[in-house]
């Protein structure tokens, strides 16, 4: 389902960064992901009016970068589904993206890959590129081991479920083509919104391509992945609903739609 692409340095990409209280990151990452940057590249943070002032620090990068980053910042509206889908909106609404990434804004997700992930899409023919920690060469460093375990533990329930096409349904580092992104909006709350996005493009017959990535702990602040396991139980709830909704709802992946 793949469209003609055009050369790797004539494609326009923006990266979504969804952030709520990264302040003391949010620069870095902007540097990081300006400085891998192959491509004609814009950041878009979209910020859900952080306390700690995260917007006002994009904001004067914003000023100096003219261009080349663009501040949302959300006053009357939460939560990271809808922030993400927000700048995926606006990248290819605004600013005519080709190709838009997102992921999330602790560094615990090398901004060097992204170059890697948008590859695999303009050379590589693929519609959706994962950045994938549990496919051969990929790591999990930034967790422990009982949210390792966890994570692996649900993962390989999805690819049970839900296909083997991918191996990392919770990844949240993600390159996708616009085309791609027209069709199919994000939905649901939190880390599931991963799963069933990837689960209806491949449900749809998109290509995807997992891009081993190694992820590391977070630079500063606090996570919101989970707070205990309790914390981390209760989203792995949501996890599992997610997967067994879709599978006994729509089928595996491996019964691709041909409408």
């Amino acid at each position: 389902m793949n469209a003609p692409v055009t050369a790797v340095g004539q494609v326009r990409v923006c990266t979504v960064l969804p952030t709520y209280n990264e302040r003391a990151n949010i620069p870095l990452l902007i540097d990081g992901i300006m400085q891998a940057a192959i491509t004609p590249h814009r950041v878009l943070v979209v910020d859900d009016d952080s306390p700690d002032g995260t917007w006002q620090v994009v904001e004067a990068l914003a000023a100096e970068r003219a261009g080349d980053v663009v501040l949302i910042r959300r006053q009357d509206a939460k939560g990271l589904t809808s922030a993400i889908q927000c700048g995926i909106d606006a990248a290819i609404g605004t600013y005519a993206a080709d190709i838009v990434t997102w992921m999330d804004c602790d560094l615990s997700m090398p901004p060097e890959d992204i170059p890697r992930l948008v590859r695999a899409i303009v050379d590589g023919g693929a519609d959706v590129a994962i950045g994938s920690r549990w496919t051969p060469g990929g790591a999990d460093r930034a967790h422990g081991w009982m949210p390792r375990t966890l994570s692996w533990i649900l993962n390989h329930w999805a690819m049970l479920l839900l296909g083997r096409q991918v191996h990392d349904y919770t990844s949240g580092f993600v390159a996708v083509r616009a085309e791609t992104l027209q069709r199919i909006r994000l939905q649901g709350d939190y880390g599931e919104y991963c799963i069933d996005f990837l689960y209806r493009a491949g449900k749809l017959g998109y290509r995807l391509q997992e891009i081993p990535v190694i992820c590391v702990p977070r630079a500063s602040g606090e996570s919101k992945t989970g707070a205990d396991l309790w914390d981390y139980l209760a989203k792995g709830r949501h996890y599992l609903a997610t997967i067994w909704r879709l599978r006994f709802h729509y089928g595996s992946m491996n019964d691709v739609e041909t409408s």
